[in-house]
């Protein structure tokens, strides 16, 4: 069994994988905290213990100092702690420094998102091949467990096509993975992590389609589609990390991902990228100085983990995974609800932080105890889905799983058309104020005001003892699975 567990990062990430590591310390050991930046890390801890989460009140909980770009000194603290798990929350650009910290200790080693280089963008995929992939040897040699992209997504939303293929299906046709932030922070515009990360995915558009890779320019598919719980949302095909294991993993014909842009969203970001603000290279002023216009737009908009107090509205992620049983079509939806508003109540975070921080502590609690501790590098998808996603229930994070009919009202079409098409259909409208530029910002649509009146075969997976961070709250008393059928959806 595997104990003492180091986060390295302190954003709003790590913010909530700590508050959930104390809160499972009889499981993880001790717990430290790494950043280059000490003073965040003691914020962490005084937003823990200010919340009463240390479980067992005589665990360490503790901050450290650490540039993790710096192997050796990484090694250093890893033996100097004696962790055994090491959760990499940084950015993405210390990654493969991290790895290779643990491959010398032999620590288990996680992280959230796919690696990347500072002056390199959406490079050819698929992208794990380009980094993380050339080390699987080696840590299949030392035995070192090392599970890559397992926040929500990439992480989760791969376990639910795991789920769904292991569950539901003999032969998959088609995953589509769709992320929707239906909620509202009340700032005129800002990121929900760190904005250069944010906007690197936003260069071009890599996606898995008729068993090959394509390329479309940024924002030009668009969907518009009802969801569940959230409503009529736009969503636009983009590329993400997840696509790059999937279409690997899943012997399926198409992965797409989607996620949601407001027309508020859209609006302020083809301004700053037409104008050349979302460069990831550096440019000459006139002093002679050389500034990357993108660190300069990252310095300009709020910390992320300034919005937590104030948002309202949930979060919608999921899949729609088409493929064929016993000789039929058949479809299943499979999605998580968060309540930004609980979310703080909670662990003082809003829930884009929430959804991303719970899986790496579930993943860690699953390799101390064993089931996940597989002594090589994979990804999500190529481990049993069930008791991760059994107890992201019981950490917080309960699963809605609908069988759908196809072709039906609820069913997600993913099919992308000649991009002359797509171009025409992803317009948006957008009025401003120039007196008060927050007028031009549209409250988010309600969730009662676009009910979802199908009756789908339901099959909720839930802890009932789970916190009430998402939007059906579960009674108190056992963890459990409930089923509850219905016609299927006309």
């Amino acid at each position: 069994m595997k104990r003492n567990v180091m986060i390295i990062g302190a954003g709003g990430v790590a913010h909530v994988a700590a508050h959930k590591a104390a809160m499972n310390n009889d499981v993880l050991g001790d717990i430290c905290l790494a950043s280059r930046t000490v003073s965040k890390c003691e914020e962490i801890i005084e937003s823990v213990r200010r919340k009463n989460h240390l479980k067992h009140s005589a665990g360490r909980l503790y901050a450290r100092e650490l540039n993790a770009l710096d192997i050796p000194a990484t090694v250093k603290l890893i033996r100097e702690t004696q962790s055994q798990i090491v959760i990499n929350l940084a950015n993405a650009f210390v990654n493969m420094s991290v790895l290779e910290a643990c491959l010398e200790t032999g620590a288990a080693y996680l992280d959230t998102a796919i690696h990347e280089e500072p002056d390199k963008v959406c490079e050819n995929p698929p992208w794990y091949a380009n980094y993380e992939w050339k080390r699987r040897d080696r840590c299949r040699e030392r035995g070192l467990t090392a599970i890559l992209g397992v926040g929500f997504d990439p992480g989760v939303v791969n376990a639910y096509a795991a789920y769904a293929k292991k569950h539901y299906f003999e032969r998959l046709d088609t995953i589509d993975i769709v992320d929707v932030n239906a909620g509202s922070h009340g700032r005129y515009f800002a990121t929900n992590f760190d904005p250069e990360i944010n906007f690197r995915e936003f260069i071009k558009v890599w996606t898995w389609i008729d068993r090959q890779w394509r390329e479309y320019p940024t924002h030009t598919v668009k969907r518009v589609h009802e969801f569940p719980v959230v409503g009529r949302q736009p969503v636009y095909l983009n590329g993400h990390d997840e696509l790059h294991s999937l279409s690997q993993n899943m012997d399926a014909n198409s992965v797409r991902f989607w996620m949601g842009f407001s027309d508020h969203y859209i609006n302020v970001f083809t301004v700053l990228r037409t104008l050349g603000f979302l460069s990831h290279l550096p440019v000459r002023l006139s002093t002679g100085q050389e500034v990357v216009p993108l660190k300069v737009v990252k310095a300009l908009l709020p910390d992320p983990k300034t919005l937590a107090p104030n948002y309202v509205g949930k979060t919608w992620i999921g899949d729609f995974v088409k493929g064929w049983k016993n000789g039929r079509r058949r479809e299943v939806l499979i999605y998580q609800v968060s309540d930004h508003k609980k979310c703080y109540e909670e662990v003082e975070s809003q829930a884009i932080s929430y959804t991303a921080g719970v899986p790496p502590v579930a993943a860690a609690m699953l390799i101390a105890q064993g089931p996940w501790d597989c002594r090589t590098m994979v990804n999500v998808e190529e481990l049993d889905p069930d008791p991760f996603i059994e107890l992201l229930a019981r950490l917080g994070l309960p699963t809605e799983i609908v069988e759908l009919r196809p072709g039906s009202r609820l069913s997600f079409d993913g099919t992308v058309g000649p991009l002359e098409n797509e171009i025409e259909r992803s317009t948006v409208t957008i009025t401003i104020s120039a007196a008060n530029p927050m007028i031009s910002v549209p409250k988010p649509p309600s969730a009662s005001a676009a009910p979802t009146r199908t009756k789908p075969v339901r099959r909720a997976v839930r802890a009932k003892s789970a916190r009430p961070a998402a939007a059906a709250t579960p009674k108190a008393g056992r963890a459990s699975k409930t089923v509850a059928r219905a016609r299927r959806n006309r």
